[in-house]
């Protein structure tokens, strides 16, 4: 929400600091510019991109809307959701997670956390990492180096939108120049014709530059920009997963893997560590006692 609030103060500076220099800002209205600039961007964007790409930006803008999803309290959630599993798996044996791992749908504990389940990636992640710890085929290195790999490629392709509309993006000036070369031209074609008619063409052309830059680096770059920081903040989400995991595999504690973790949780969202220990031993679990 902040960057539509951002985007409409960029449009509202620049509108009214034109207005302030009794600028008619009918000259600014060029249907023809737009469809020319947006037409092309449009089109840029289909020609650069495979559909899986179209449909990741298209779900990117509307997450943008809604902010991020890694809050504090979803980490919250996680970290206990991770301390019930380990915790388990202490007292019980790696054996009696199987089920969880194996059918999460159906795990007493997972249903419990919907972000969870809804999530597919994060569901794999997790329940495939687990049971390379369960089958105990693989030593720490190899899982370390699993979910590193499954990380980049996921990042790899989550960035793709945010790189398309950077692409756009850089793009704009160029076709903003093209509307204005468009622009001149037909001022060419209008030369000994009055110099009203003359005048309005040379402006209907400068305003093709005027909007190819301002869409460039007014609304297009700072989306791009916010995506990135979004999907960044998700790469962050699973390198938390990573530490616990790796930390509970290297034979710590269920309740010192959840510390571990919770050190590496990005500074604006981490919980402290009475939040988490509230979390961890919260009254709707006090059965569940801790494991050493």
């Amino acid at each position: 929400m902040f960057s539509i609030v951002g985007i409409l103060i960029v449009f509202g500076a620049v509108l009214g600091g034109f207005l302030m220099e009794k600028g008619p800002l009918a000259v600014l209205m060029q249907p023809s510019e737009l469809v020319i600039i947006g037409g092309a961007a449009i089109g840029t964007l289909l020609a650069a991109n495979p559909m899986h790409v179209l449909k990741k930006i298209f779900s990117g803008l509307t997450q943008i809307l809604r902010g991020s999803k890694f809050t504090t309290q979803r980490y919250l959630d996680t970290l206990k959701m991770m301390f019930l599993l380990f915790n388990k798996a202490r007292k019980e044996g790696l054996v009696a997670i199987e089920s969880d791992i194996e059918d999460p749908a159906k795990s007493p504990l997972f249903s419990k956390y919907p972000f969870f389940l809804s999530s597919q990636h994060i569901r794999d992640f997790i329940c495939d990492t687990m049971r390379m710890a369960i089958t105990g085929g693989a030593s720490t290195f190899d899982v370390d180096q699993m979910m590193e790999l499954d990380m980049d490629v996921h990042h790899a392709g989550a960035s793709q939108p945010a790189l398309a509309l950077t692409t756009v993006a850089d793009a704009l000036p160029g076709l903003g120049i093209v509307a204005a070369v468009l622009g001149v031209v037909l001022t060419m074609s209008s030369l000994g014709g009055p110099p009203e008619e003359i005048g309005h063409k040379v402006a209907s052309a400068l305003v093709g530059t005027f909007l190819g830059i301002l869409l460039c680096y007014g609304m297009v770059g700072p989306l791009a920009s916010n995506l990135s920081k979004l999907i960044d903040d998700e790469y962050a989400y699973y390198h938390v997963l990573r530490v616990v995991m790796l930390s509970f595999i290297k034979g710590m504690s269920p309740i010192l893997a959840i510390e571990m973790a919770r050190r590496a949780i990005p500074e604006h969202v981490r919980p402290s560590f009475h939040e988490v220990e509230k979390t961890c031993r919260g009254k709707d679990e006090s059965s569940v006692p801790i494991a050493a």
